[in-house]
């Protein structure tokens, strides 16, 4: 310390003291609290796979996406045996994009790389790149290549890549552009990456930059989607050889399960053995999976209190999309109806497809808006009003019209904007209107075969809603049998010359019966185009033979009109 002269006032030694020391003690508070802030920071470190581990995949354990294991199966080979292929001048692929939906097997396709090549295998995360200091992500990706470089032969797995291989110039940070270009330079730059693999995997191969896409860097796009018949079934055997299962038809249970991923398909079989384990069974029944895949589609099933005049407009809901799937045969196969409530839903009816099917024509999704419609129709037939509970009907419906007028061209005309949106897409008002009364035409049509089909068909609607009240769920075989019995009995009573609606004109109190009484006819649905029998599935008009058509409302559709 300086030394103070004796003859300085007391506060000119203090303020002489301060000048000096200070900004010397400053600048060292401020170095120890950097130096504890980049020591508190988190540091990751790849994950190295061994082959030789406990949680090891093989090329057995993973099903349902055959061509992605042919592309991989050849790294593998060339990892095993680099001779074979140099001799003919090839070399190793730099880079391997495997992209599809969530839950098709992306990541265990890698993890099953790491044991079948032998070679260093380092995983690491896209998103362990991103932080708010500027220059960590880049060095992080120095460091991850560096230390992937040391072992070669190696493979790297960035998992969910679009967490840093977005495209460039939307981020006002620009981190994750600094950590991107510098993933490029690693991938294809001037220094010699060696016998090093990269493997990443992404769910959104659209937004990604494209120079990370193009050869050199990643040199394959492997689709890994969604797996068909045979995979489904495939992997449900690798998840059930190690649980006892007892006298289960997988390929059924394949067929009732299209559209689901692997990784759906894996919960269902453990969703199939907490149902035996609940039950108190030591081994795995076809009930058990038929429990778990209405878990796993329809949710878990609540205990709501529901008053008798809401469970009835809930059954007779669900009647109607049960009897238009019935008589419609583009619908998928109706396999149970219930009112019991799961999810968020107070009832649901379970339509499943017999076999993968990957077109549809546009009668074929007029069908489906029919079906769709019918819980809405039915409720305006019946109780002469509509309920909230159609909502997410008309949500689908909604959507699925302006899929075929925007996306897919089925209007009465091509128009030249199929995907205007808004005015400031190109398209005019006068376009835009027009797009919403192609919407609506189809929308009329799809409401107008449910009506038909419903006010024709009457008497196995109200069979199949009282079947429901009584049971609360019917199975695929009893709907056959109600389906026989209607046939049965308008075979021996001649129609009606006039059908007379009935309609429930106020919901009754708790506990009371509703009273029903015969209202007159509406004309607007007395005037409906009966549906062609070669259309109908199964239950034909009741009748002999089929009435003369009449012409829809001015709005109708032109396949309408034809019937």
């Amino acid at each position: 310390m300086l030394p103070l002269a004796v003859d300085t006032p007391f506060l000119e030694q203090v303020q002489q003291w301060a000048i000096t020391w200070l900004p010397i003690l400053l600048m060292c508070a401020l170095v120890y609290l950097i130096w504890r802030t980049l020591k508190s920071m988190p540091r990751t470190k790849p994950q190295q796979i061994k082959p030789e581990g406990s949680g090891s995949i093989h090329w057995d354990d993973v099903a349902g996406c055959d061509e992605a294991k042919h592309e991989l199966r050849e790294v593998v080979e060339f990892l095993r045996d680099p001779d074979r292929f140099k001799k003919l001048g090839a070399s190793v692929p730099k880079g391997i994009m495997l992209h599809g939906p969530p839950g098709t097997g992306k990541t265990l396709l890698a993890k099953a790389v790491a044991t079948e090549s032998g070679a260093q295998f380092f995983s690491q995360s896209a998103s362990s790149f991103v932080e708010m200091f500027a220059g960590l992500g880049a060095a992080r990706i120095r460091r991850l290549f560096a230390i992937a470089k040391k072992h070669s032969p190696a493979i790297l797995f960035i998992d969910e890549l679009d967490a840093i291989g977005l495209q460039r110039g939307f981020d006002l940070s620009r981190e994750k552009d600094q950590t991107l270009n510098q993933l490029l330079v690693e991938m294809d730059g001037f220094e010699d990456r060696g016998n090093l693999i990269v493997i990443a995997a992404s769910n959104r191969i659209d937004g990604l930059d494209p120079a990370l896409l193009r050869p050199g860097r990643f040199d394959r796009q492997v689709l890994v989607g969604a797996p068909d018949l045979q995979g489904r079934q495939q992997i449900l055997k690798v998840h059930t050889r190690t649980k006892p299962v007892e006298e289960v038809d997988l390929e059924m249970v394949a067929r009732r399960t299209v559209g689901l991923t692997g990784a759906d398909l894996a919960n269902l079989c453990n969703e199939a053995a907490i149902f035996a384990g609940r039950e108190g069974r030591e081994t795995i029944a076809q009930a058990d999976f038929d429990g778990a895949l209405e878990r796993v589609v329809a949710g878990l099933q609540t205990h709501r209190v529901i008053t008798p005049s809401e469970r009835k407009i809930i059954a007779y809901h669900e009647a109607g999309h049960a009897l238009v799937s019935e008589l419609l045969p583009a619908v998928s196969t109706l396999h149970k109806i219930s009112i019991v409530p799961r999810g968020r839903a107070l009832g649901y009816t379970l339509n499943l497809p017999e076999e993968d099917r990957y077109l549809m024509s546009k009668e074929d999704l007029l069908d489906h808006m029919s079906m769709l419609l019918g819980g809405f129709v039915t409720e305006q037939l019946i109780f002469g009003r509509t309920t909230t509970g159609a909502s997410d009907d008309l949500r689908r419906v909604a959507e699925v019209s302006r899929a075929m007028i925007r996306e897919y061209g089925m209007g009465s005309k091509l128009l030249a904007h199929l995907n205007a949106s808004t005015a400031v897409d190109g398209a005019s008002q006068a376009s835009l209107q027009r797009l919403d009364e192609e919407q609506q035409l189809l929308i009329d049509d799809a409401l107008f075969t449910a009506r038909t089909l419903i006010s024709e068909n009457r008497d196995l609607l109200d069979r199949i809603a009282q079947e429901l009240l009584a049971k609360e769920s019917i199975e695929r075989d009893e709907i056959t049998a109600i389906v026989d019995e209607v046939n049965a009995s308008r075979n021996g009573v001649a129609p009606r010359a006039e059908p007379v609606d009935p309609v429930i004109v106020s919901l009754p109190a708790i506990g009371d019966k509703p009273v029903e009484k015969d209202a007159a006819p509406d004309p607007d649905l007395a005037r409906h185009v009966v549906v062609p029998p070669a259309r109908l599935r199964s239950v034909p008009p009741p009748g002999a033979g089929v009435p003369e058509s009449v012409a829809p409302p001015a709005k109708g559709n032109s396949r309408a009109q034809s019937a």
